[in-house]
């Protein structure tokens, strides 16, 4: 098969997926025939011969798709004018906790809010698929360590964590995350917390670990050295999130299918 044949089948393949595909699904379309190196390389082919359309072709974290691209929003959106509801802050703020601090688990998102994380927030946010819990802290009643999934990214347009916008005190809202606002809701059935969920009280002060307790894994800093307030948005609904220390490990992207 030449060259042209095989983009012709990539192209097709990808348009008529309804969800990304993997290098592995794509080297299947010829019985494995073609390298990975060579599919990749016919990819970005693929890609600049659709540079200027409506359409681009982009590598996500779970794989390849085409999609829209972000300029043409506004105009498509104009088909579905009625907007979804809108996540509660509580859930964005949880959300973006998890996404800049991960792994971190319930105790580590009540010390920087300042408020309980009530169960259905968590619980809401494993439904939709955009966390999970990936382990558990060794230290006393070992909490799960929460982090984000592929499908976060994939629904952000991005290929790993590396590439989530930089949060500034007091900046604009990037625009990855107002996309985000706007994709979190499938239905109005999903846009409301009960109220038990909704209301937050505020956090219990952590209890001091006994002396022979193991080192924890993640060191969360208090919350009075991260954020001036109790909220990481501002009555704009500006994200507020500080930047991250330091002294902590920068987050890893997430592992690639083969």
């Amino acid at each position: 098969m030449n060259t042209q044949d095989a983009k012709r089948v990539l192209e097709t393949a990808l348009i008529c997926a309804s969800q990304p595909l993997t290098l592995r699904e794509l080297r299947s379309l010829f019985a494995d025939e073609l390298g990975a190196d060579t599919v990749r390389s016919l990819l970005d082919e693929l890609s600049r011969d659709w540079e200027g359309k409506g359409v681009e072709l982009v590598a996500l974290a779970s794989g390849w798709r085409f999609q829209s691209r972000p300029e043409l929003r506004e105009y498509l959106d104009r088909l579905h004018p009625e907007k979804p509801p809108r996540y509660s802050r509580a859930v964005l703020e949880t959300l973006a906790i998890i996404a800049y601090r991960q792994p971190v688990t319930r105790g580590d998102i009540e010390d920087i809010r300042g408020v309980v994380v009530a169960s259905q927030i968590v619980k809401q946010l494993e439904d939709r698929g955009w966390i999970e819990a990936i382990g558990h802290r060794e230290t006393p009643g070992r909490p799960a360590l929460y982090a984000t999934t592929k499908s976060f990214l994939d629904d952000l347009g991005l290929a790993s964590l590396e590439q989530l916008p930089a949060l500034d005190i007091g900046g604009e809202a990037p625009p990855a995350f107002e996309a985000l606002q706007g994709q979190l809701l499938d239905n109005s059935e999903d846009a409301e917390l009960p109220a038990e969920a909704s209301a937050e009280t505020p956090a219990e002060p952590p209890a001091e670990p006994p002396a022979e307790a193991p080192a924890e894994v993640h060191q969360v800093p208090p919350a009075e050295e991260i954020v001036p307030s109790l909220s990481l948005f501002g009555d704009d609904g500006t994200p507020a999130l500080p930047n991250p220390d330091p002294n902590d490990p920068p987050p890893q992207p997430q592992p690639e299918s083969a």
